[in-house]
């Protein structure tokens, strides 16, 4: 792994620096709405419109980077996310906020595209699972360090917006300075919903719900926090915990899928979440209890996005995987959009103790569909039979989840060969 990451050190140094950007602007936005005396309502438009935009930026960025070239289209993006991070504070106001939001959205979707492809043009069978995690670990880092970064800052001042901008700035430069020849770029159409659906019920439900808990963590945890009254160190607490939570169960969630009927392991963790959201709903404002549960949240709803892609293709044919992989983005896509629109709403009339309650639904909604689904086929995939486990991340792009679905099928691939070979 040390040589995988020394041969594309800058494409994962320029990665956590975009992240740290992200992460940062992202709870920043929702501790700094309080301050402009932004709704609850107004902070859950703001923050589902970066799931409008990058969701748009999954399908037209391929096209621009067929049409003008990466580096262009790398560059073009990333100068347009680093003006819109200073614009925030110079225009505190909820349609400039949830415009800047879709902009930053769709330019962060094109920058994943875009990288992910130089990561996956550099990547080869016998090291593209390691890249991934590598990849990965890059990405979670530097949205717990923004939390860091948020906790030491002035959230009423203009610091914490101009470094974001300049971080994302600087990203760009290893990349761009270190990148050689430009990958071909080639994108798979998604495959039509009724045969997504029809496929797998239970992968596509729960690609839609888990849209919505993912927007919850990454859109709506930092305007929980000011709601329930936690101060700016408290809430980077809090949405740290998610993403550590996240990184750490990955593996061992990873290592147990490719054992045990991945339908049980779904309901299970499915079920663990809701319980964890509950445990923060009736914590009466107790900071540790909170932590708990959101660490029970994070640890089991992140990992599920890899899990219903392994699930899902247990039953689809290697040259089908990645069309599936393009139309779950799809889905959970449109969930996150939603999410934080409902969660919004329902801590704009019942307060935010709802905002877990709302999180809790989502989680025990996938548990029970899991468990439907069990009762009206009980037999499945045999365990000897399923695909492999390969991590990642719900705010990936197409790209990061067709290198995925690449380690799926050479893994398979390398198990059909070796049990050719001992018999």
């Amino acid at each position: 792994m040390i040589k995988v990451f020394f041969a594309s050190w800058a494409l994962f140094l320029g990665i956590f620096m975009l992240m740290v950007g992200n992460g940062l602007q992202g709870t920043l936005l929702g501790v700094r709405g309080s301050l402009e005396d932004f709704s609850t309502f107004e902070m859950s438009i703001v923050m589902s419109a970066y799931f409008v935009g990058f969701l748009g930026g999954s399908r037209l960025a391929p096209e621009m980077i067929r049409r003008v070239g990466h580096v262009r289209v790398f560059a073009a993006l990333g100068s347009t996310i680093s003006a819109v991070l200073i614009l925030y504070p110079v225009l505190p106001e909820v349609w400039a906020w949830t415009l800047g939001r879709v902009v930053i959205g769709f330019c962060f979707s094109g920058v994943y595209v875009t990288a992910e492809s130089w990561l996956n043009n550099a990547a080869t069978n016998e090291n593209r699972g390691q890249s991934l995690s590598l990849y990965m670990l890059a990405q979670m880092s530097g949205i717990v360090l923004a939390q860091v970064i948020l906790s030491f800052g002035d959230v009423s001042g203009y610091i914490l917006f101009i470094i974001p901008s300049v971080l994302v700035s600087l990203a760009f430069a290893p990349i761009l300075l270190s990148i050689t020849p430009t990958p071909a770029f080639e994108t798979t159409r998604p495959m039509k919903l009724k045969d997504l659906i029809g496929t797998s019920p239970l992968a596509s439900v729960g690609m839609f719900l888990l849209g919505g808990v993912f927007a919850a963590q990454f859109g709506m945890t930092a305007v929980y926090g000011v709601e329930a009254g936690l101060n700016v160190k408290e809430i980077s607490l809090l949405v740290s915990v998610i993403y550590v939570a996240a990184l750490a169960a990955q593996y061992p969630i990873g290592w147990a899928s490719d054992r045990m009927d991945r339908r049980v392991l779904i309901i299970g963790l499915a079920a663990l979440g809701g319980a964890g959201a509950i445990l923060a709903a009736l914590s009466g404002g107790s900071l540790p209890v909170i932590l708990v549960g959101a660490a029970l949240v994070g640890g089991t709803s992140n990992p599920l996005y890899a899990l219903y892609i392994a699930y899902a293709n247990d039953f689809l044919e290697h040259e089908d995987m990645p069309a599936a992989s393009a139309g779950f983005i799809f889905i959970n896509g449109v969930g996150a959009i939603m999410g934080p629109i409902l969660l919004g709403y329902v801590m704009g009339v019942f307060g935010e103790a709802s905002f877990w309650v709302a999180v809790a639904t989502l989680m025990l909604a996938m548990a029970a569909y899991g468990g439907l689904r069990m009762l009206q086929r009980p037999s499945d995939t045999a365990v000897e039979d399923q695909v492999s486990y390969a991590p990642v991340l719900a705010n990936a792009s197409v790209v990061a989840v067709d290198m995925a679905q690449e380690v799926y099928i050479e893994t398979e691939l390398e198990e059909q060969a070796q049990d050719e070979s001992d018999s």
